[in-house]
């Protein structure tokens, strides 16, 4: 990695508007603000990489390993707008020579309270009844109308026990469910006594026992597709999948083929395959409820994380150790 001093005020290139932070950054650093709220094509993204010594991109932004190649030499940092970093080339990054920072543990507790929502609209069918109220067609309450499900008692399945699977389990405890969780790693007993959830180490058993199924992981080579048809299959009858980690951890057909036959009870999903561009089965099922990767959208979250872009940005202009180094 060259050894050049990073530049006193840095050219910083924004790939989409950063609530509460650009001010600041405009202030801090040579900034390139981007004053429409759209994705830069391939093009645009390739031709800011090679006009800026740090980029800031986002999760809409893919970087593959033929974009850095041909980046040129001037890049140095990649400080990206979130914690996942599965759009960007890690390995490709670091063999260029460039430094990459997220911004973890800033959207916890959002995306915890938009998983238990989803978990709550599903079962208790809420986007059925809105779009059932929007459209006029609501003609009184009946006691055997709209039916859902209670959530005391029910079986939570949680896949993925990090900050997000930890805050999700202490809402899920509040509503009188049981939590029990897989994870790669298994919590200390202690932790485990404290968030009132057992560890089970197999998935497929905690596929098959939970009655909601809520996917928390990265998607990574292991996790895509994870929950694939033999999965979906095996599931209990009835049961729901939530999800607000990444669209591909789920086998979308298998998923589309269970929700429509009624071998699934429904599905709360906040991510998918391709999105914004979603397979018009889940816009029109009623027993789906599906968000616009609403996870992280809170005006604290997002500011957090600009500020901590800030401070991975500066850390990086003094030569002193990254916060948040990927």
């Amino acid at each position: 990695m060259s050894q050049t001093k990073p530049p006193a005020r840095p050219r910083v290139i924004v790939t989409r508007p950063l609530p509460g932070v650009e001010p600041k950054m405009l202030e801090l650093f040579d900034t390139v603000l981007n004053p429409e709220d759209r994705a830069f094509t391939r093009e645009e993204l390739l031709a800011a990489m090679r006009d800026c010594d740090v980029l800031v991109p986002n999760v809409t932004d893919k970087i593959d390993a033929g974009m850095i190649e041909q980046a040129g030499d001037r890049i140095k940092l990649i400080a990206n707008f979130g914690a996942g970093v599965d759009h960007l080339d890690i390995p490709a990054l670091k063999a260029k020579g460039m430094a990459v920072t997220n911004t973890p543990d800033v959207f916890t507790d959002d995306t915890a309270d938009i998983t238990m929502a989803l978990i709550l609209t599903a079962t208790r069918r809420l986007s059925e009844g809105i779009r059932m109220v929007a459209a006029g067609e609501w003609d009184g309450w009946a006691p055997s109308r709209m039916l859902g499900r209670n959530l005391r008692g029910k079986l939570l399945g949680i896949v993925g026990m990090g900050a997000i699977g930890k805050e999700l389990a202490i809402r899920a405890r509040a509503f009188g469910m049981e939590v029990a969780y897989n994870n790669r790693r298994r919590l200390p007993e202690a932790e485990e006594a404290a968030l009132g959830v057992r560890f089970e180490p197999g998935l497929e058993l905690l596929i098959r026992s939970a009655d909601y199924l809520s996917l928390n992981c990265p998607s990574t080579p292991e996790t895509r597709g994870m929950l694939n048809a033999e999965r979906i299959a095996a599931m209990k009858p009835g049961s729901f999948v939530i999800n607000s980690g990444r669209g591909d951890l789920i086998d979308e057909p298998a998923l589309i083929a269970a929700l429509e036959s009624g071998h699934l009870g429904g599905a709360g999903l906040d991510v998918f395959v391709g999105e914004p561009n979603i397979r018009p089965e889940f816009m029109h099922l009623k027993n789906v409820t599906a968000l616009p990767h609403l996870g992280s959208a809170t005006v604290e979250g997002r500011t957090e994380a600009g500020e901590k872009i800030i401070r991975n940005i500066q850390a990086w202009i003094a030569g002193e150790p990254l916060p948040d180094a990927v």
